[in-house]
């Protein structure tokens, strides 16, 4: 950390409610020169509002901002800018079709008489980026250059604008190991050369490998602000999920799953060696008719995109997926769900419900997707189909002609596990099923996975939640930093410290031999 003993920005007593949900109550936070601080926290912890609060996208219900000394309330991001604050976020949010140069002044071109000075502009863009050690063709379309390079020109062109703290939201979302250490040496000697960087990330190596110092907060409150030295990686994760290991109790033995699943000749998913460049690492991952596997692991740590790479919703650029002893390889979700395979995303609102459809019209879309859209589903099949979900699932209101968007969370999400059990699928990939939902809601969609495992379907489960995902489980594969990085058979051996554990660690690769 920089010797300056001054914070250049603090953030007293921040609070923050919309509708319904209290996202900061209460948080401190300060930033010092010379510094690269972490701020570390799970999903819904409250990073991005605070963000979004400190640079004026967000007004405050209560708390005060101060930088250099001087209590600031902005108005939104361009006036955090002129003020020093600058934010770099994870989607790169500049023009790929201009120049290098274009887009570092795009706003503020050195112009004379009102036209552009375009040999001035272009000299001083190599120049600025002349500092960060890139040497780029500026007059080069920006979408011509990695992604990588596209986020070292937007931090090239936030400290041209003064930055005295550099925002980073999740920088490295989408870098492979060379790329992230190109920006950890760029972030380095902007540290070094005084300027304070705020840091998210989800990836708990890379903190340790940049950050000096780092704040956890959870649920919207303040955690605690640590020194990255005396805050060992173990520690950070108890921190951010809010359980210390070591008082962990052990599930209920009644209300974990059977720990043996059926074990057939073949089985029906054979991922080998399959990855993604950017995504994920290169696994292998096997799973059984009548099987339950879980994805354990944090936010970020790589569990959606094994998923997606799984139903084809992604291309893999390393390995393959095979069913049924390697009969037939998997590329695309169509051949997914012509296959038996059904994918419900974590994300609702934007990969799942139509909301503007009815129920009905909902859950009957991937059964027509999969006839084909030149061969409707004969409208009494839809009614008699419709009925019998509902009535199974429970769902309320049970009306099926009522748009999907009057439903709460637990019941839309109920219509997406009707609309794949429809299809009758094989297996059933379910990413974050009861995120967001009452425990009733919650506590059926648990009893049906049991079900469905306990009918012959295979199931990967997906959760935050670890008792969840033990409780449900007959194999867990740990997920840390975009690595599978163990598979666990889930006996009386494996509860949630073991896991937590290895989440923590990244402990070698232990592969289970069914």
């Amino acid at each position: 950390m920089g010797t300056g003993e001054r914070p250049v920005l603090t953030m007293t007593g921040i609070s923050k409610t919309f509708p319904g949900v209290r996202a900061l109550h209460d948080v401190d936070f300060r930033l010092f020169p010379g510094e690269v601080h972490a701020l570390m926290g799970e999903n819904g912890a409250g990073k991005s509002t605070l963000i979004k609060v400190l640079t004026g996208v967000y007004g405050t219900d209560a708390g005060v901002v101060t930088l250099n000394g001087e209590q600031v309330s902005f108005s939104g991001p361009m006036q955090a800018a002129a003020a020093g604050v600058s934010t770099v976020y994870q989607e790169v949010n500049l023009c790929t079709n201009l120049s290098v140069a274009e887009n570092v002044f795009i706003g503020r071109e050195p112009r004379r008489l009102g036209a552009v000075r375009w040999g001035e502009m272009r000299r001083r863009a190599r120049e600025l980026l002349a500092r960060l050690d890139l040497d780029l063709d500026v007059t080069a379309q920006l979408g011509t250059y990695s992604l990588a390079v596209q986020q070292m020109v937007a931090i090239a062109r936030a400290i041209d604008v003064r930055a005295r703290v550099l925002i980073l939201d999740e920088p490295t979302s989408s870098l492979d190991a060379g790329e992230v250490a190109q920006l950890f040496r760029i972030m380095r000697q902007l540290r070094d050369e005084g300027i304070a960087i705020l840091f998210v990330t989800h990836f708990l190596d890379q903190v340790y490998g940049i950050a000096d110092r780092i704040t956890v907060l959870r649920n919207g409150t303040l955690v605690g602000e640590y020194r990255t030295e005396e805050l060992p990686q173990f520690s950070l994760v108890e921190k951010m999920i809010g359980q210390e290991l070591d008082v962990l109790e052990r599930l209920d033995e009644q209300q974990k799953r059977a720990t043996v699943a059926p074990a057939g000749t073949d089985p029906l998913v054979d991922a080998v060696e399959l990855g993604r460049r950017g995504a994920v690492a290169p696994f292998s991952l096997r799973i059984e008719a009548g099987e339950v596997v879980g994805l354990a692991g944090l936010l970020g740590s790589g569990r959606t995109e094994v998923a997606r790479l799984l139903f084809g919703a992604d291309r893999a650029d390393h390995g393959q997926v095979r069913l049924d002893g390697g009969r037939s390889p998997l590329r695309t979700p169509v051949q997914a769900i012509e296959q038996g395979i059904g994918f419900c995303s974590e994300n609702r609102r934007a990969e799942g419900i139509v909301p503007e459809l009815s129920v009905r019209e909902n859950m009957i879309l991937a059964m027509q997707a999969a006839r084909g859209w030149l061969r409707p589903v004969p409208r009494r099949r839809q009614d008699e189909l419709v009925r019998r979900y509902v009535e199974a699932l429970s769902i309320r209101p049970a009306n099926p002609e009522l748009p999907v968007r009057n439903l709460s969370g637990g019941n839309q999400q109920k219509v997406l596990l009707a609309r794949w059990l429809i299809t009758e699928p094989r297996l059933l990939i379910l990413d974050e099923p009861t995120r967001g939902i009452d425990v009733g809601a919650k506590a059926e969609i648990q009893k049906l996975v049991v079900q469905l495992s306990d009918g012959g379907m295979a199931v990967l489960f997906i959760s935050a939640e670890l008792e969840e995902v033990l409780r449900l489980s007959h194999r867990v594969a740990v997920m840390r930093d975009r690595e599978m990085v163990a598979q666990l058979t889930n006996d009386d051996s494996l509860d949630a410290d073991r896991v937590m554990r290895t989440i923590a660690s990244g402990t070698p690769r232990e592969e289970v031999t069914r």
